[in-house]
């Protein structure tokens, strides 16, 4: 839609926390209840004690109890200056042990609160306290790193920021990964070479071994693709006679145009009623793409640019996906909004835009965003 738009802000990276377990003293109640405790030691014993400890949640700590499905293999990370508290939470919250308290409880009677090292391991689920204890005291084995692709990135884009992720790889060998046959994808086009891949490759936060190869990291994305794409109910685009692939196409021009979550099954919508009428898409992002540019909005001559994704020449949908879209535009796209929109124009400073029916309002609201510098 020639909006004159402005760059699409960065999607929301992945952001991660960390349990704390704040302990609060609460006066004469907790003189009170260590009172109660240490009586009721005296008359049944340390196993009655350690029942109460258990009871009353550790004296104010809480505990944190899960069930565990054992087999599983997690990857957990232990931030450096962890406490015995803090470990215990991390591995309740990832599901490896099923008590924190037991497993602190363990860490002090073997003395090995400041034996435990940061790092990342891979653990197995319900395995024995005893043994993740003697893990966590022998130091991290693996060579793990976190990469963090966002939704809406090229292909090449994308390329470039797994490559900068590793020491030992280019985006070259990437590319070459690619074109190698190693990767494999149940939606891979035939006959266009790597521009096949764009949008194959899942948008996610992913940690790799340190010895991984292109190939393996670009085949573990295009299976989350493949896992995410299978998973969803696509009778409502099969419905309208387009394919799970054309569904796909569609979501990157959904990432690619929405600057809110709020327009994305605005835009869909608008997609799915120009596609029914036969109109061209005029989606901007289309053009910048066949350009290789990017952060701008085209300009009239632009949109004379030949090429078949200038979604202002062809009719349909471009010939692959733009970049790679995220869960929340393939959802869109899924299920859209019911509307008779034809038309959309960005009017809001925080991304979102205005939709229309009729091309003489589209027009209007397009003049007074421009008057306002907006787009």
């Amino acid at each position: 839609m020639s909006a004159y738009r402005r760059p699409d802000p960065p999607p929301d990276r992945y952001r991660e926390g960390e349990d704390r377990w704040p302990f609060r003293a609460r006066g004469a109640i907790t003189s009170l209840l260590v009172a109660a405790v240490v009586t009721y030691a005296l008359v049944v014993g340390g196993a009655g004690l350690g029942n109460w400890v258990n009871r009353l949640g550790g004296l104010g700590g809480g505990d944190q109890t899960v069930e565990v499905e054992p087999g599983r293999t997690v990857v957990v990370e232990i931030p450096s200056g962890s406490s015995a508290r803090s470990i215990a939470g991390i591995l309740v919250g990832n599901g490896v042990v099923p008590s924190a308290i037991e497993f602190e409880s363990l860490v002090r009677t073997r003395e090995a609160g400041s034996l435990l090292k940061a790092g990342t391991y891979e653990l197995v689920t319900g395995t024995d306290l005893d043994e993740i204890v003697d893990l966590l005291i022998a130091g991290p084995p693996l060579d793990v790193f976190r990469v963090t692709v966002i939704e809406g990135l090229r292909l090449v884009e994308l390329l470039e920021v797994l490559a900068l992720s590793t020491r030992n790889y280019s985006d070259e060998d990437f590319t070459a990964a690619l074109m190698s046959g190693d990767v494999t994808s149940a939606y891979l086009p035939q006959g266009l070479e790597t521009a096949g891949w764009e949008g194959l490759l899942f948008p996610a936060t992913y940690e790799f071994f340190g010895d991984v190869t292109p190939s393996e990291m670009l085949q573990r994305m295009a299976t989350e693709m493949e896992r995410r794409l299978e998973g969803y109910d696509w009778s409502t685009v099969t419905a309208r006679g387009f394919s799970v692939y054309e569904g796909l196409v569609m979501a990157s021009l959904v990432e690619a145009e929405a600057g809110t979550d709020a327009d994305r099954s605005l835009i869909a919508s608008v997609i799915n009623n120009r596609l029914e009428r036969g109109m061209p898409l005029q989606i901007d992002a289309t053009v910048l793409y066949a350009m290789e540019d990017r952060g701008r909005s085209p300009t009239l001559e632009d949109l004379e640019f030949s090429s078949p994704y200038n979604t202002y020449l062809i009719g349909g949908l471009p010939p692959t996906p733009i970049g790679a879209p995220g869960a929340k535009s393939i959802e869109a796209v899924i299920e859209p909004a019911d509307t008779d929109y034809l038309y959309y124009v960005l009017t809001s400073e925080d991304g979102s835009h205005s939709f229309f029916r009729d091309y003489d309002d589209f027009l209007a609201a397009k003049q007074q965003a421009d008057a306002l510098g907006i787009g």
